[in-house]
């Protein structure tokens, strides 16, 4: 018998080895420590298997080396790229040697400036969607954030909030929402007693609890740091914590959205949206980049959730038509017209969700080539009959056709 070809997917390829180990289901998950069931959506496909510690775990017991799984053209280089940055990342967030009082490698430790230079660049590269660099900056950064916060906690705070933040904004890039949340909650722990901190903490906390799947405690955070923050006299409130609320706001909305209550959903992105005409556009307190136009794109997500992808098409046409849609940054751009696809998709336009997807490519590759959700949607888009040529070039580059 062959070897499974390369377009067989990775799934498929465990259940081959599995069967050729002479291994059944049940003794196999046994040997993995997982369930049968486990095993059974992995192998259906149910289940991803985009993790290069859980596929180096197969392969052992299926005695096959991991690129035996991994074929080229089912996990090309940015995939496998990714999973050992993902590892990597995981390594620095299970790491305590600052807690135990270790001593550095080399002896050597940022002063505090120089760990506001590190994070500032970090969040830089987060809004450039320069995912791979910042991969490589976020282990060096977490450890120099932990080191400047043990000495002095109080002016070392906000970096190390910042320092989780952005790694947990990048974790729901990559659909990692285990190593997410710990990142969130890291950022929750470090800013306990600042209100500004903990609402900037909870922004990201509430992304992380609506991708796991808990939508209601994503609402329940986002609603009560908001209401922590909230000025007392709105017309008396300052910018930057306008645009904070309005932050929280959103991610309460889209959390009601994902629950399918539509009416909480608009009262919330509503409020939001009174905020941001007093915020204005252009800014990006907190990294936030709140302001009207995001909360327009908000609405569109939401509309997603609700099933109203008819609704969603029009807050789409009308926000990026607008002048400050282009004030924002490549990675807020790129990554709202992925679900623009999404909208057209669901509205049985191939057409326009392509060309959406061919926009946020060339705003930002990296949104296309290593977020997991983007890479299934090309390969969606690419397999109805009306989509553009460029989407199917683009499949064939990610090997997803």
């Amino acid at each position: 018998m062959r070897s499974p070809a390369s377009s067989v997917p990775i799934g498929r390829r465990v259940a081959y080895w599995r069967v050729q180990r002479k291994l059944s289901q049940q003794s196999f998950a046994d040997r993995l420590g997982k369930s049968k069931s486990w095993v059974d959506k992995a192998e259906r496909g149910v289940r991803s298997l985009d993790r290069l510690s859980t596929l180096q775990e197969i392969a052992a017991v299926l005695r096959i080396d991991v690129s035996a799984l991994l074929g080229r053209d089912i996990q090309p280089a940015e995939v496998t790229q990714r999973l050992q940055a993902v590892d990597q990342i995981r390594t620095a967030l299970s790491t305590y040697e600052v807690a135990l009082a270790r001593p550095t490698e080399s002896g050597r430790m940022l002063s505090s400036p120089q760990v506001a230079d590190l994070v500032k660049h970090a969040w830089i590269t987060y809004q450039q969607a320069r995912y791979p660099q910042l991969i490589t900056l976020l282990p060096n950064l977490l450890m120099s954030a932990q080191r400047v916060h043990v000495p002095d906690p109080e002016a070392g705070r906000a970096l190390l909030v910042d320092a989780y933040r952005v790694t947990a904004a990048l974790l729901v890039k990559l659909d990692e929402a285990g190593l997410a949340w710990l990142a969130a909650d890291r950022a929750m722990n470090a800013a306990t007693g600042e209100a500004v901190l903990l609402g900037a903490a909870a922004v990201q906390l509430g992304q992380v609890l609506r991708m796991a799947g808990r939508a209601r405690s994503a609402g329940s955070v986002a609603l009560s740091a908001a209401y922590r923050i909230a000025p007392p006299d709105l017309d008396n409130g300052r910018p930057e914590e306008l645009s904070l609320c309005g932050a929280l706001l959103v991610q309460a909305g889209l959390a009601a959205a994902r629950q399918g209550d539509d009416s909480a959903a608009a009262r919330l992105l509503d409020e939001a949206a009174e905020l941001a005409v007093r915020v204005g556009e252009g800014r990006d307190d907190h990294q936030t980049n709140f302001g009207p136009t995001a909360v327009d794109l908000a609405r569109v997500a939401a509309a997603l959730d609700l099933d109203a992808a008819s609704d969603a098409v029009v807050w789409h046409e009308r926000a990026t038509g607008q002048a400050a849609w282009s004030l924002l940054p490549a990675e807020y751009r790129a990554g709202h017209l992925i679900n623009a696809a999404r909208a057209y998709l669901q509205t049985d336009d191939p057409l326009n969700a392509g060309r959406a997807l061919i926009d946020a490519e060339r705003t930002a590759s990296a949104e296309i080539h290593h977020r997991p959700v983007a890479r299934k949607l090309v390969a969606q888009v690419a397999r109805c009959p009306a989509a553009p040529s460029t989407v199917i070039r683009l499949a064939a580059a990610l090997s997803v056709t």
